[in-house]
């Protein structure tokens, strides 16, 4: 969203909750997206005691990867959440950034007049993500469907082969740039080595990440979270991919996992592949007033910009240093960032190239190196490394906790980005009212 002009109204954040992030471990999670999103949603609008979910005027949902029976899941989950069938639902994919982009859509809707309330947000399955044919079998099928008789049949059954029977893996296909060729854990390697990032230096990180989720849930820092039940009524209520016995020596025996045998990035300083969803509710001033709600934040402004597909993990900076500068801010007066903890290599990188005044100036045209980026108000309560990456979910989950933070620690503003494959960054400006 552009930074909004005097004619914009302004646009507030209402309420926000999230399932907890579920580790994919191998075989389809019990939940699928739009299960995911109704577990964020119900409780979420049951606490708005004084508007129904047919008040809404809109829903935005990011996700990458719906299952096949939920073909526009932003519209599912508004007939899910009883909205009523008055109330429109879409579906909006920006890669990792998803549902940032989904909030970005609601403010840019509530801004501009067009709405008063929308519910926005993210939702993903990871652990769903289907098997494909590749194009031999599905050529093949196609003329096993058009043969007759027996012998037709007997002829195309002769003509298959072993090469038919290579599935493809949906979900590192779609962790792959085609453009370029690499596999998000091959640009974070880039980056790695552009910046001179060690694996100690990772796994530092990712050890980091760990610890402050689990100070963070030992201090009931994480009330967003919303209990889930599955049908055997088994109950989930924490993110649990933690791993409290981590340590550098054992993230130090992970193999590297992209660029092996002589890479860095490994699993255990990676994001995890996760099952998770997060919502919020925004609402113009108009709303506010209407239905007496209470804000947790204003929306201020929000940046999208783009770069090498192959660096693509720098794009938070490509996107928070015009935000940044556009509303004359410094880093020092942001008082919580959360940047998205896709691998510990694209977090530091970031955090390098914004000092890096030969960066900047080359890159973004920017003369002078930003200050740096305090280490206490980045991802105080962990990041995508411990909590997970649902990649449909993972922007609203920043942006609300984000607001959580600014309650809980009494800042003013706080920014949320995320790097995007494909080589694109998002960033989201907030204030605490």
């Amino acid at each position: 969203m552009e930074q909004r002009d005097s004619a914009c109204r302004p646009v507030y954040i209402i309420d926000g909750s999230r399932t907890p992030f579920l580790k994919a471990r191998g075989t389809p999670g019990p939940f699928s997206a739009s299960d995911l999103a109704v577990a964020a949603g119900r409780p979420l609008l049951a606490r708005q005691a004084r508007l129904s979910p047919a008040q809404l005027d809109q829903v935005i949902l990011g996700c990458v990867g719906p299952d096949p029976d939920e073909a526009n899941i932003g519209r599912l989950l508004a007939l899910r959440l009883d909205c009523g069938k008055q109330v429109p639902g879409w579906t909006v994919q920006r890669n990792c950034a998803s549902g940032l982009q989904a909030v970005d859509s609601a403010a840019i809707e509530i801004a501009s007049g067009r709405a008063e309330l929308i519910l926005a947000g993210g939702s993903e399955a990871m652990s769903r993500q289907p098997l494909l044919l590749n194009m031999k079998m599905v050529g093949w099928l196609t003329q096993w469907q058009r043969s007759r008789g027996l012998i037709a049949r007997s002829q195309q059954l002769s003509r298959l082969r072993p090469a038919h029977f290579q599935f493809i893996i949906a979900l590192l296909r779609g962790l792959t740039d085609p453009t370029v060729g690499l596999s998000m854990g091959q640009t974070a390697e880039n980056l790695a080595t552009r910046f001179s990032i060690d694996r100690e230096m990772m796994d530092r990180f990712a050890l980091a990440s760990h610890r402050r989720l689990q100070q963070a849930m030992q201090e009931a820092r994480l009330d967003e979270i919303e209990p889930l039940f599955d049908h055997q009524g088994r109950l989930y209520d924490h993110d649990d991919g933690l791993r409290a016995d981590s340590s550098l020596e054992k993230l130090a025996t992970l193999k590297a996992v992209f660029d092996p045998p002589y890479g860095r990035v490994s699993a255990g300083n990676s994001a995890q592949i996760s099952d998770g969803a997060a919502l919020l509710l925004l609402a113009s001033e108009h709303a506010v007033e209407r239905f007496q709600l209470q804000p947790m934040g204003r929306l201020i402004d929000s940046h999208w910009a783009a770069l090498d597909p192959a660096q693509m993990g720098l794009g938070p900076v490509h996107a928070m240093a015009p935000l940044l500068q556009r509303n004359q801010l410094e880093s020092d007066q942001i008082d919580a960032w959360e940047i998205n903890e896709a691998f510990a290599a694209q977090v530091l990188a970031c955090l390098a190239a914004w000092q890096d005044g030969d960066y900047l100036q080359r890159e973004l045209g920017i003369e002078q190196p930003m200050a740096p980026i305090s280490e206490e108000r980045l991802n105080r309560n962990g990041g995508a490394i411990a909590i997970g990456h649902p990649v449909g979910a993972s922007g609203a989950r920043l942006v609300l906790h984000l607001l959580k933070r600014l309650q809980q620690e009494g800042g003013q503003f706080g920014i949320a980005s995320l790097c995007i494959g494909g080589g694109q960054g998002g960033a989201i400006l907030v204030e605490r009212v």
